[in-house]
């Protein structure tokens, strides 16, 4: 299959928590793909905040430096240049949709990528211990290789990583 290029952007509420996750995750398995970017941003973030402590915490258990992330605030220009445009809630998608509806068919759940194309929210784990940040990592860990799937099953990838 050829390999393609492509943006990804990661959707949550503030961009410090879930959508830095995904980011980043996202970018270690995308690392052998190239011409692949991913980011990400909140439907409402401040800009300049920091990846939460428990991001941070999780992400390095991973050997991933997410120390330099700073949120982002999501803009219409980011949805328009990403190809997908991950978000983490069906409220996020709503929400997105709601405000730019000519967008909506590259804004998908993260979730829905499985075989039943079911999708599941990830909660929120601001604030909770360090095993939520786990569980919510591992979440979106999971979801992701159901999308990586998609992506090297319509030749977008060379093969799921």
């Amino acid at each position: 299959m050829s390999s393609q290029t492509g943006q990804i952007l990661a959707v949550c509420t503030g961009n410090t928590c879930r959508s830095p996750l995904a980011e980043y995750l996202l970018r270690q398995y995308l690392r052998a793909q190239p011409g692949w970017t991913v980011t990400s941003a909140g439907v409402m973030a401040g800009n300049g905040q920091s990846a939460s402590e428990g991001s941070i915490t999780v992400l390095a258990e991973r050997k991933i430096d997410a120390s330099a992330h700073r949120s982002r605030q999501l803009t219409r220009e980011m949805v328009a240049e990403a190809d997908y445009v991950l978000v983490m809630t069906q409220g996020h998608r709503d929400r997105i949709v709601a405000e730019w509806p000519e967008l909506a068919d590259k804004v998908h759940c993260i979730t829905s990528f499985g075989v039943t194309g079911e999708s599941e929210d990830i909660a929120d784990p601001i604030g909770q211990s360090v095993n939520v940040y786990r569980y919510t990592r591992d979440q979106i860990d999971a979801a992701i290789a159901d999308f990586l799937s998609h992506l090297a099953n319509t030749g977008k990838i060379s093969s799921s990583p």
